[in-house]
């Protein structure tokens, strides 16, 4: 089997608009959840959120392609753009490399959730009879697999994955099998969202799992989560592929893996997400006492970080006392489809020499005992990662990363 390796990275989110104002906020343990600003907002109980501010669109698209794309797509575009130009491919793929051997997977819940929203209220509450007529092509899921696709002229497998919080890192896995099983060269990968409009956070009202006052994951005092947007987008590609043309490696894929609950469409299972782990050190050929970090899913609900816990201590056993766990949830909020590729990046800087802080943990919980690396960055390297994604439906994928 071929080995996988990531040569760019690119991200829109609620920290920066680019992979190096993400990093160093990361490493700062800075928070970007705040006051929420859009129509109706004075309607909702939950009025904050990791929101992206100052993105124009207009400064990345022209007027009358920018039409087409719903913000989750736009996002995904922006961030492929610097992904390609970090892996050296900003001019296009070039003429030493087949198009038809690169291609697509992008990972989303809710899709052209904010196109839905605008159309919902044009037709129920301003009593308009048409919506605009490129609603359909906006709001479908596999809307930003298929403009990413066009944008670099990849001509290979195109498609998007909807498996709730757990789709980019499906998204991401999927990418890696298929390259790893010679499917493809190369793939563009990842995930976007945009859910943060009055129609998609009074649908998570319902749900009761939303904090009013903040993101503190892992903590005792934790009461919900906080719902962010944005995306990333990484290049995957095949290692000799990237050695023979001089790119820079960022990571190794090193291995993937997904197991279903099989259980409850909303309460997580301790013995599914650790099948996943365990599933994902096995594809790696890791032990667990090689790992040295983990991204946790970690989204300050009260049963997700105690099983989580729980999941890591039952794959792991006696290495779980050594290993860091830290969940960027606080900083950039949940991303729901998008949030696995955004977190991913903390990864990367793990194996570059930054663990990045569980930032708003104000007092430890002992059903979360593990080193959590409370509030404060370290400068400690990691030789292998794991990324955890544990989804609504039961549906958890895990990936393996190490450095080359």
């Amino acid at each position: 089997m071929r080995r996988v390796v990531i040569t760019g990275a690119g991200t829109v989110n609620a920290l920066a608009h680019d992979l190096p104002g993400t990093m160093a906020a990361m490493a700062e343990g800075r928070c970007g959840i705040g006051p929420l600003e859009f129509a109706d907002v004075g309607r909702l109980s939950v009025q904050i959120g990791a929101q992206v501010r100052g993105f124009d669109p207009l400064a990345h698209f022209e007027p009358g392609k920018l039409s087409l794309y719903d913000p989750f797509t736009q996002y995904a575009l922006v961030a492929a753009r610097q992904a390609m130009a970090q892996a050296g491919f900003a001019a296009g793929l070039g003429d030493g490399v087949d198009p038809t051997r690169w291609g697509v997977v992008t990972g989303t819940a809710g899709g052209g959730n904010s196109t839905v929203n605008d159309a919902f209220r044009a037709v129920f509450a301003e009593d308009k009879n048409r919506v605009h007529p490129l609603t359909v092509p906006r709001l479908m899921n596999n809307a930003a697999a298929s403009h990413l696709s066009m944008e670099f002229g990849l001509m290979g497998p195109g498609f998007s994955v909807a498996t709730a919080c757990a789709s980019s890192n499906h998204a991401i896995g999927l990418a890696f099998q298929m390259i790893r099983a010679g499917m493809a060269d190369g793939m563009l990968s990842g995930g976007s969202e945009s859910m943060l409009n009055f129609g998609g956070l009074k649908a998570w009202e319902g749900l009761r799992v939303m904090s009013k006052d903040g993101c503190r994951p892992f903590s005792a005092t934790r009461n919900g989560m906080v719902q962010g947007e944005g995306g990333a987008i990484f290049v995957l590609e095949d290692y000799e592929h990237a050695r023979a043309r001089g790119a820079e490696i960022l990571a190794e894929i090193k291995g993937f893996a997904m197991s279903s609950d099989a259980g409850d469409i909303v309460m997580p299972s301790v013995e599914g997400a650790s099948r996943a782990i365990t599933g994902a050190l096995a594809d790696a050929g890791l032990a667990p006492g090689q790992v040295g970090y983990i991204n946790a899913h970690g989204t300050a609900t009260a049963a997700n970080d105690r099983t989580e816990c729980a999941a890591v201590r039952r794959a792991f056993g006696a290495a779980a006392e050594g290993v860091m766990i830290s969940s960027t949830k606080a900083m950039h909020g949940h991303c729901i489809g998008g949030t696995g590729a955004v977190e991913l990046i903390a990864c990367l800087m793990a194996l570059q020499g930054v663990i990045v802080p569980t930032i708003g943990h104000d007092a430890p919980d002992p059903d979360c005992d593990l080193d959590v690396v409370p509030n404060t960055a370290r400068e400690v390297r990691a030789d292998y990662v794991l990324s955890n994604a544990f989804a609504f439906g039961g549906l958890n994928a895990v990936l393996a990363l190490g450095r080359v």
